[in-house]
């Protein structure tokens, strides 16, 4: 927890847990005054992008003539990705290649999301079966070294399926379900600042060499170089985020998906997989004192999806019910195959000290560069 006098923003509910905020002289952070001037203007709430997207549906038509797929997107079960299935099959008329990972963690819930709108949509839905045995030991090696950000086994697979089913496909155009509207305001760095990127294979590598008790032989890596350079720019594979060019709301997403395909809500983001709901919901909070929810919950405040005040008033309870905690706990402690002894004991560890091998800083100078672009959508600080 930071040290420095508590502090809370007077327009979001951004505060002084993320040790690196700042205010202005009116209370104002940094995150908000942002997004009032490079966000914003030129989004407008994804009003006014009716040719641009209109264009760019055509030229992901246009790319995928003859072949059997015209575009990639990662289908979570999650709000977004579903949505933007729903827009890009059904209001769109596109053929996406639907694929899913399934990294061990999926819950019911979000099972059952995927079921309905791929059979709806009459979609062919390709799911990526990662090794088990592998997940469970680079889950628990994150949380040996005592770092925040455990989620990176899984996200980084994420990544790197995709950057091989764009090479392997021969696909010119990737769907990615970031969003504005609920997303644009990202995790706080200081919240991360014992790890590395989630894209980088070098940080990966060097956790797995220090922490795994097993050999990590079938996980897919990627590399920032492949991602960011190689795959966009040599491959010619474009990563496109089309629902920023749309207008909608959260709540019209959910009741739009409600009623075409009973999709049922999960509550908080991420809360759609067992380990994200565990580490968000009890883990960080109780062993960092950082709740997402004020990163989500200031999203739609600044986009003026919810008052500053029911941001608050969610925020006076915990995000899951003592009765909730206990429950996800034993059913970790049972996935990871340790005791509850065990896994209390990781959560009361001492925090990370370790420097792990990276590329932080040609990630950071990269992002930089999206920024100064105009290619980079989320208020990263």
């Amino acid at each position: 927890m930071s040290k420095r006098p508590y502090q809370i923003c007077s327009c979001c509910v951004m505060d002084t847990s993320d040790e690196d905020i700042t205010f202005d002289e009116n209370g104002v952070c940094m995150r908000c005054r942002e997004y009032e001037k490079r966000i914003l203007p030129e989004w407008n709430y994804g009003k006014g992008h009716e040719k641009e997207l209109s264009d760019l549906i055509r030229k992901v038509k246009e790319s995928g003539k003859g072949k059997k797929y015209d575009c990639i997107l990662g289908l979570s079960g999650g709000l977004d990705s579903s949505y933007m299935l729903h827009l890009a099959v059904k209001e769109w008329g596109l053929r996406p290649f639907v694929f899913h990972i399934d990294a061990g963690w999926n819950l019911p819930v979000a099972e059952e999301n995927i079921r309905k709108i791929t059979g709806k949509l009459g979609v062919k839905l390709h799911v990526k079966k990662m090794d088990w045995d592998e997940m469970r030991e680079m889950q628990l090696a994150w949380m040996r070294t005592g770092m925040e950000s455990l989620d990176a086994p899984q996200d980084h697979a994420f990544i790197a399926v995709i950057d091989e089913y764009s090479q392997k496909l021969g696909v010119k155009y990737i769907l990615n379900g970031f969003n504005i509207m609920t997303e644009s305001v990202a995790d706080p760095a200081s919240w991360a600042s014992d790890g590395g990127p989630t894209g980088d294979a070098v940080y990966l590598k060097d956790v797995i060499k220090k922490y795994c008790r097993i050999p990590i032989k079938k996980y897919t890596f990627t590399t920032g170089f492949k991602h960011k350079f190689w795959i966009p720019y040599v491959k010619g594979v474009k990563t496109i985020k089309p629902l920023n060019l749309v207008e909608f709301t959260k709540e019209s997403m959910i009741k739009t998906l409600r009623e075409e395909y009973d999709y049922v809500p999960y509550g908080q983001k991420h809360f759609e997989d067992l380990i994200t709901k565990f580490l968000e919901g009890w883990w960080q909070p109780t062993r960092f004192g950082h709740d997402l929810r004020r990163v989500h919950l200031s999203g739609l405040v600044v986009t003026g999806q919810m008052s500053r005040e029911e941001a608050l008033k969610i925020l006076e309870e915990p995000p899951l019910t003592e009765e909730e905690s206990k429950e996800l706990f034993r059913e970790v402690a049972a996935k990871l195959q340790i005791s509850e002894e065990e896994l209390m004991q990781l959560h009361d560890m001492d925090q990370c000290t370790e420097k792990f091998k990276s590329h932080e800083k040609l990630f950071r100078i990269g992002i930089r560069v999206y920024e100064f672009l105009g290619l980079e959508k989320r208020i990263r600080r």
